[in-house]
């Protein structure tokens, strides 16, 4: 054994090559993709208007929380993955078996957090794409499918980092 979290193996120089090549980090790197892509349709093209009214009014069916959730899950999502990523570039260097013990408990405990709320907000913005009139979206709609696809993804990404915190 490695000891406890692996702390045994603490030390040593970092080696940026066998760094990148861990599972966890790749899957760490799509993951963060996969957020930047889905809140970045939902930021730019997200929104849109009817040309008789100026006021924007989300693609997702008019509804405002759907647009609002695809944002809020997605930016939570790539910031979490720079802080965990963070995290992976330091943990080698961590002796301390608790604070080794806490750092892979909030990742067990964020990665299951954020597989549920992909899980939830995959079937909500479907749900509410499914009910928008396609008459009213034109700009917007590839964006959405994207978002949506992308949720989708994020699901298994995130599910992969939580099998790895696991």
């Amino acid at each position: 054994g490695g000891g406890a979290y692996g702390a045994a193996k603490a030390g040593g120089a970092f080696d940026l090559v066998r760094f990148v090549q861990q599972p966890q980090v790749v899957a760490r790197i799509v993951s963060a993709v996969f957020a930047l892509i889905v809140f970045a349709c939902l930021v730019g093209d997200g929104y849109t208007s009817l040309p008789e009214d100026p006021k924007l009014f989300c693609v997702f069916n008019g509804n405002e929380d759907a647009c609002r959730y695809g944002i809020g899950i997605g930016v939570l999502a790539f910031l979490a993955c720079i802080f965990f990523f963070m995290v992976d570039v330091y943990f080698p260097q961590i002796s301390n078996t608790t604070d080794r013990k806490y750092l892979v408990l909030a990742d067990l405990g964020f990665s299951g957090l954020w597989t549920f709320l992909w899980f939830v907000g995959f079937c909500f913005l479907t749900n509410q794409w499914s009910w928008t009139q396609p008459g009213l979206v034109y700009i917007g709609a590839d964006s959405a499918r994207a978002a949506i696809t992308f949720s989708f993804f994020s699901i298994f990404s995130w599910g992969l980092l939580l099998t790895f915190a696991y």
